[in-house]
């Protein structure tokens, strides 16, 4: 009885797969990568032939377009990296017609690098390094171990940036908070 059971539940979902597939026609998705500018364009063909791919931006310019020949499906990674914040059209156009789908892509925000040391063999002294900031304001918050507010500056920086900041006190422990115009923190503890 257990077999019998077990034969029909396995046939019954074979079948559904089956089912599921087949009736998939032609059509078109895009996904985005979490955590990434880049987006997987996943086509489905009726059969093997022709196929355009076209990105065309919110004023109606084509800013990519790339053609497939001899393929019924692909997943194609398009990067969006270096574009402007927007909606963008994703088009693909094959013998049994067009399918569009709209993206609404906001960059990544910066790439800029933010960290702060302790300086081994300076006591009491703590190195902020920033890479790659963009004409930005920073503010520089520095708490001692009670939490009680020991510095606080906010200054406009551009490129590399980097100062060192001597403690009173060199044996306590210190948290600083640095934040961006943006409002995006980092913390370092020591």
């Amino acid at each position: 009885m257990k077999t019998r059971t077990l034969f029909f539940a396995l046939l019954l979902a074979i079948t559904t797969t089956a089912l599921a597939y087949g009736s998939e026609g032609p059509g078109m998705t895009v996904v985005n990568v979490k955590g990434s500018e880049i987006y997987k364009v996943i086509y489905r063909g009726s059969v093997g032939g022709k196929a355009r791919l076209n990105i065309v931006d919110a004023h109606g310019n084509k800013i990519h377009s790339e053609s497939f020949a001899g393929l019924n499906g692909f997943i194609l990674p398009v990067n969006f990296k270096g574009l402007q914040a927007g909606n963008y059209t994703i088009e693909i156009v094959d013998n049994t017609g067009r399918y569009e789908e709209l993206v609404s892509f906001n960059p990544l925000s910066d790439t800029k690098s933010i960290h702060v040391t302790k300086l081994v063999r300076e006591s009491g002294k703590y190195l902020l390094a920033i890479a790659d900031a963009k004409n930005e304001t920073i503010s520089v918050r520095i708490f001692d171990q009670d939490q009680r507010l020991v510095y606080d500056e906010t200054k406009k920086i551009s490129g590399d940036f980097a100062q060192v900041y001597r403690m009173e006190n060199p044996f306590g422990h210190y948290t600083f908070e640095i934040s961006d115009g943006a409002g995006k923190r980092k913390h370092f503890t020591f």
